[in-house]
């Protein structure tokens, strides 16, 4: 192939590489790099073995080590750059994934305030969701005259109860997330059964007039572990989704294209829930801080938490 007909054929592709190189700060720019850098490689080569002047093999030659830097530079930061993670990435998934959400949702609390309605009208309806040992241990984690408020402590530290509550929360998470793979019908029963169980609970408690104990602990925590569940639940449904509507793609190719588009938000939900623990282990089971204080930095909390969840939205058309 003669040297000008092949930078005639070429041309357009060479052209938008360099206006990408020039310009790094498009959105679109890591893609349009990542799409054309094994077939300018392959350009180069050619023009080598075809011995076409000297000033196109160093043009393409340029362009290949520009590409290479430009790739090489934005895997480094989207690897270490965590600002924009928490700035971008992670609101955009929660933006991408609202109707998961939404169903997820719903899924956890209309159970939840039927129980929680039914337990609080009838004494004796807790019983039909709990074992009479583990309303009997409810009770006392939040009973008013408790040292210390929440769970039991097998071992007398908070640091202690923050690992317990990293790995209870993450396990709960999990269970939502792993669901997804039964067609999604796991993460259905998993976030109907915890809501029906958290219903039960504050119906019953509120009835024995745990008022002052049991919601002044979970408003602070509940913010970071309560929206970390129904994000879980939300990725679980996605990729049961993908499953059943695979589309043009084969099941496996849906499930891990879902795969891939819900590691962001997995990313955040360890965060939160780490975040969680760290309140419910030093915060919220603390007996020296007043109600209006807890009550106060709860709602804070949570005006942040869904300020930060619905902020996905500017971003999408970036």
């Amino acid at each position: 192939m003669k040297q000008q007909f092949f930078e005639q054929q070429h041309r357009e592709v060479w052209q938008q590489i360099e206006d990408s190189l020039e310009n790094p700060s498009r959105g679109d720019n890591s893609k349009i790099l990542a799409e054309h850098y094994m077939l300018l490689c392959q350009h180069l080569a050619l023009a080598k073995e075809r011995l076409y002047d000297a000033a196109l093999v160093e043009r393409l030659n340029n362009l290949v080590l520009g590409v290479y830097r430009e790739l090489y530079r934005y895997r480094a930061e989207t690897r270490l750059n965590f600002y924009a993670f928490f700035k971008r990435d992670f609101p955009l998934a929660i933006y991408r994934h609202r109707y998961f959400i939404l169903v997820s949702f719903l899924v956890m609390v209309l159970p939840g305030l039927i129980a929680g309605t039914w337990t609080y009208i009838d004494e004796d309806a807790v019983y039909s969701m709990l074992e009479a040992s583990q309303v009997r241990g409810v009770e006392r984690m939040y009973d008013p005259e408790a040292r210390k408020l929440g769970r039991e402590r097998e071992a007398d530290t908070d640091i202690f109860m923050f690992g317990f509550y990293i790995k209870n929360n993450i396990s709960v998470a999990f269970r939502c997330f792993a669901g997804g793979m039964v067609l999604g019908i796991g993460t259905l029963l998993v976030l109907f059964f915890n809501g029906m169980f958290m219903g039960s609970i504050a119906g019953h408690l509120t009835r024995l007039d745990y008022v002052d104990t049991f919601y002044p602990f979970v408003v602070g925590h509940g913010s970071f572990e309560l929206t970390a569940i129904v994000f879980s639940g939300a990725a679980g449904l996605r990729l049961g989704y993908a499953i059943l509507h695979p589309g043009q793609s084969s099941r496996l190719d849906s499930l891990r294209q879902a795969g891939r588009d819900v590691v962001p938000m997995l990313y955040g939900i360890v965060l939160m829930l780490i975040i969680a623990a760290f309140l419910e282990a030093f915060w919220s089971s603390s007996t020296s801080l007043t109600i209006a204080v807890k009550y106060s930095v709860g709602a804070v909390l949570w005006a942040l938490v869904l300020l930060y969840s619905f902020s996905g939205r500017r971003h999408e058309s970036r």
